[in-house]
């Protein structure tokens, strides 16, 4: 990933890393497992953001990483897939008279 964000010389202004224990994740939909996350923030460059996105999108994706969604505001419904295999059993448990943008764009082809 850090290779790939130097070739495309678009420099985050704030790189974090963190390594999380053995812990399992306590709620249906926790982000936390083990293993390290990497955490950056981009200036926004219009197509030429979205595509290094989507490429860093693909690297998490075939390394079965997964993409922290309180953070992300264009996460596709695919990469939300993998990342919480679960997220259906969660359904019950919400809402019919709450919803969000969020929601309805990564779970409305399940609806």
């Amino acid at each position: 990933m850090l290779d790939r964000i130097a070739r495309s010389g678009m420099g985050s202004f704030l790189g974090v890393v963190k390594q999380f224990g053995s812990v399992p994740p306590a709620g249906m939909l926790s982000f936390p497992r083990p293993g390290l996350t990497m955490a950056f923030d981009f200036a926004m460059r219009g197509e030429r953001t979205l595509k290094l996105m989507q490429s860093l999108d693909d690297i998490v994706l075939h390394s079965g990483g997964a993409l922290y969604p309180a953070k992300d505001a264009r996460m596709s419904p695919a990469l939300f897939e993998a990342s919480f295999p679960h997220w259906r059993s969660f359904v019950p448990y919400i809402d019919p008279k709450m919803s969000s943008s969020f929601w309805r764009r990564l779970t409305e082809a399940e609806a």
